[in-house]
């Protein structure tokens, strides 16, 4: 494990690099789909700035009311550790939204556009959760590919070998956002991020069998009792799709690449 690295006498968090080595990609993949929709590319810039905002507060402000007995002050809420991946897309969603408002850009093209940067952003920031051994490993297992944290920010014991679960979620994410990317000009429009819901609700869900969050109902985490959320407005979306449309997917050959006339339909 290697929580720090040293550059140039300058100490450096692996999970703060890791993290925003994954806004950097998420941005870069926003920058891409806004100039294959024909949209103003510095968009790209403002969205993933918004997201980044919103998700540290969100993520930081989750944490907190999970655990309020480790805040004793000002600075334990401005500063610490401690960030929460569903409170991080609720903060980072919400203003990723006030922006598109406040852009004339709320549609379903706005919402479908964060789905690949969403998946893209979680997997490479699990590689931080793995490299700076912060806590989100898994349970005691001793299974051919099991590993010790003892020099990480959140150690094991002496010895302890566990479920890597940061590598798992890494090549869970990155293979969810490979899809996604393939889908995007192949579904009608809100289809894309109800996929996102479904696919990464469900990677969650079955993480957490391997984690070791405890249960707060019916034998459930709180990430997973989220995650069934997920899943379920996920699927109840893209009923809703095809029962307008007869089919989630787009008529005839997929138009990759090629700026789209009028938008997509707005959120009411």
């Amino acid at each position: 494990m290697q929580p720090e690295i040293d550059l140039f006498g300058i100490s450096i968090k692996t999970f703060g690099l890791m993290f925003a080595l994954g806004f950097l990609a998420s941005g870069a993949v926003i920058h891409r789909r806004m100039r294959e929709i024909g949209k103003p590319v510095d968009w790209a810039f403002e969205m993933i700035f918004a997201a980044l905002i919103g998700g540290l507060v969100g993520a930081r402000l989750f944490w907190i009311l999970e655990n309020p007995s480790k805040v004793e002050g000002l600075g334990d809420i401005v500063g610490g550790t401690g960030l929460v991946w569903y409170g991080g897309v609720i903060g980072g969603a919400a203003l990723v939204l006030a922006w598109a408002r406040r852009r004339r850009w709320l549609t379903l093209e706005t919402i479908d556009i964060a789905a690949v940067p969403l998946a893209l952003g979680n997997a490479i920031g699990r590689i931080g959760c793995q490299i700076s051994g912060d806590g989100d490993y898994g349970k005691a297992w001793d299974g051919p590919w099991a590993m010790g944290y003892p020099n990480g920010v959140v150690p094991t014991a002496p010895g302890e070998t566990v479920h890597p679960t940061p590598i798992y979620e890494t090549i869970a994410m990155g293979l969810i956002a490979w899809l996604l990317w393939t889908l995007r000009d192949r579904v009608r429009p809100g289809a894309l991020f109800a996929l996102w819901l479904v696919l990464a609700g469900l990677e969650r869900l079955l993480i957490e069998f391997l984690r070791l969050n405890d249960a707060v109902w019916l034998g459930l985490t709180l990430p997973q009792l989220m995650s069934v959320a997920m899943i379920a407005a996920g699927i109840a979306w893209l009923a809703l799709i095809r029962g307008r449309h007869g089919s989630v997917l787009l008529a005839g050959p997929a138009q990759a690449g090629r700026p789209r006339v009028g938008g997509a339909r707005g959120v009411a």
